[in-house]
């Protein structure tokens, strides 16, 4: 059984966590370094990071934080050369977890946060993917990128057609990339979360009309929680899932049957 126990692993390996100070990136992240990865930490909020941070290293691992704003992102190269130096050696997974959401009638859907949200959901992956892609395959390297994709990347929800537009566009990235970098050893794949319970959600979950809606959806008959979506992260990072890629793996309860 040691093989099976050896194929969870991610022992020797480095990871960059966006939107890894609360929530889902954030349990990934605690998750990763359980399984024995160094973390670069990604968030706007220091606070934020320095929690996650406690939380690892208080269960011995280690991670390096890097308060960063993805609005202000450039090319890439800048905020993987700071997770790399943070880490001191090359970067082998990505997941993106950072994400924005801005509710309204798409007749109403302001133009300014329509940027921001294809900007934060969808340009800054593709950036970040892309640079450390490039390196990844000049160094003949092995890579994870996992996205943070969502129950909108198939379905279509009311009142967020931005964020619809944008979690539609990462499934045709990860499609992109695992057809062009897959065959060198490097794997794009993405997580569909189905209804969580974050700060990203809270305005939805407050409304008692909405909530029960969405709750009928779930077949599971409970919304999920921020650690639902680790095992799926754990295995599509872990060597177990070697022949994975190009993919979307719904955690949602059953949302997307019905």
């Amino acid at each position: 059984m040691s093989g099976i126990r050896d194929s969870f692993t991610l022992e020797g390996k480095r990871a960059l966590v966006t939107g890894a100070g609360r929530g889902i990136g954030r349990e990934i992240a605690v998750a990763f370094a359980q399984l024995g990865a160094q973390v670069a930490l990604v968030s706007r909020s220091g606070t934020e990071l320095e929690e996650t941070r406690r939380l690892i290293e208080a269960d011995g691992g280690r991670a390096v934080q890097l308060p960063y704003d993805l609005l202000e992102l450039g090319t890439g190269a800048e905020l993987i050369d700071l997770a790399e130096d943070g880490l001191g050696a090359p970067v082998d997974n990505i997941v993106h977890s950072a994400g924005l959401q801005h509710r309204a009638p798409a007749a109403e859907f302001p133009p300014s946060q329509w940027d921001r949200l294809l900007r934060v959901n969808l340009t800054v992956p593709f950036l970040l993917s892309q640079e450390l892609g490039r390196r990844q395959l000049d160094a003949g390297r092995e890579g994870n990128h996992i996205f943070i994709a969502s129950l909108a990347s198939v379905m279509g929800l009311g009142d967020t057609v931005a964020y619809n537009a944008s979690k539609s566009g990462v499934m045709g990235l990860v499609r992109s990339l695992s057809t062009e970098w897959s065959a060198r050893g490097i794997r794009a794949n993405a997580i569909a979360p189905g209804y969580i319970e974050t700060a990203m959600t809270a305005d939805l979950m407050a409304d008692p009309v909405k909530r029960a809606a969405r709750f009928a959806q779930i077949p599971m008959r409970r919304f999920g929680r921020p650690d639902d979506i680790v095992g799926a992260a754990v295995f599509l990072a872990a060597p177990l899932s070697s022949y994975v890629t190009g993919q979307l793996l719904f955690v949602d309860g059953g949302t997307s049957t019905i």
